[in-house]
């Protein structure tokens, strides 16, 4: 007899489990397994291509010293996103709206929220508010048969403006379940009363919060001073809600593959990565995006995912 809760998806040489929140009704749960099994083949774990940044950061991470003039373009994040092995590729849904068409062959996750960085948090606590509906996002799918199998949202705990941007979550998440479709909270703890936005215990209550707002993945910052026993307070905090982390800044290829090695190996489930992709260019970029799903994906070492980052060595295929 089938669990509700959890469904086995065995393929050549594991089985996946897939929780599968009773918010998704009985009718919905084929397309919400079908989407999770788009973007987590294999192990479960979600690799994750940022590509919300076009708001968040302005131009600031797509022109200057060592980023490749073609990150200038969006259309870059498409061509990466649509050549590479991600499992989602996230943005607004208007940059969706003027790219999607071309890049049919993508997993799509429109982020519902964004805010740029120009007022910076000493002088006003975060907020982010709604660009669109998830029934805005749900017509979206139909008409333009897009591959868009979940939502996401930006939370900031610690800002004066948390309550309404929980309630705006909360409900984003159950309508999200409701029609299928996968749910991933960015949560970032900021705002006047946070201190150190990347304490080990903060980050272990926001992955709580995730959890009890139903959440299937949450993208949190990686704590300071890092540990395997931080790392796991994080996850198990978060339950069934798995925890992915932030790439942050771009840094040497060699050291984030490490270091997202370490992340999965304490339990992490999967990662989000934007700039340490797009900001090279386009053969390097593709090469590095599946060096990450490598580690992600297929459990490869830090080394092996290393090499096909050089060209090296190619991405094992995998069989959803």
């Amino acid at each position: 007899m089938e669990n509700i809760q959890h469904r086995a998806i065995m393929d050549k040489n594991k089985i996946m489990k897939i929780n599968i929140p009773i918010s998704v009704p009985s009718h919905y749960k084929a397309d919400y397994i079908k989407h999770y099994k788009k973007v987590a083949p294999r192990s479960g774990r979600l690799m994750l291509f940022a590509g919300d940044q076009k708001i968040e950061h302005l131009n600031s991470d797509f022109h200057g010293k060592g980023i490749a003039s073609a990150d200038g373009n969006p259309e870059h994040l498409f061509r990466i996103a649509s050549q590479a092995q991600v499992g989602v590729f996230a943005a607004q849904l208007g940059l969706i709206a003027n790219y999607g068409a071309d890049y049919k062959n993508v997993n799509y996750l429109v982020k519902l929220n964004s805010k740029t960085d120009i007022i910076p948090t000493a002088k006003r606590d975060p907020q982010s508010a709604l660009l669109n509906t998830v029934e805005q996002v749900v017509e979206f799918k139909k008409h333009s048969k897009l591959k868009i199998v979940g939502i996401g949202f930006t939370l900031y705990p610690g800002s004066a403006f948390e309550a309404e941007m929980m309630a705006q979550a909360s409900q984003a998440i159950y309508q999200a379940h409701s029609q299928g479709l996968l749910a991933v909270l960015w949560i970032y703890l900021r705002g006047q009363s946070i201190k150190n936005p990347k304490d080990a215990q903060l980050l272990a209550g926001a992955a709580g919060i995730a959890s009890a707002l139903g959440a299937d993945f949450v993208k949190l910052n990686y704590p300071d001073e890092a540990t395997p026993a931080k790392v796991q307070a994080i996850v198990q905090a978060g339950g069934r809600t798995k925890v992915i982390f932030s790439g942050g800044e771009a840094v040497e290829a060699k050291k984030f593959l490490k270091i997202l090695s370490e992340q999965i190996k304490a339990g992490a489930g999967g990662s989000a990565t934007g700039r340490n992709v797009h900001q090279k260019d386009l053969a390097e970029a593709i090469r590095m995006a599946n060096a990450i799903t490598a580690i992600v994906r297929h459990d490869l070492s830090p080394d092996q995912a290393y090499q096909i980052y050089q060209g090296k060595r190619k991405l094992p295929r995998f069989f959803f």
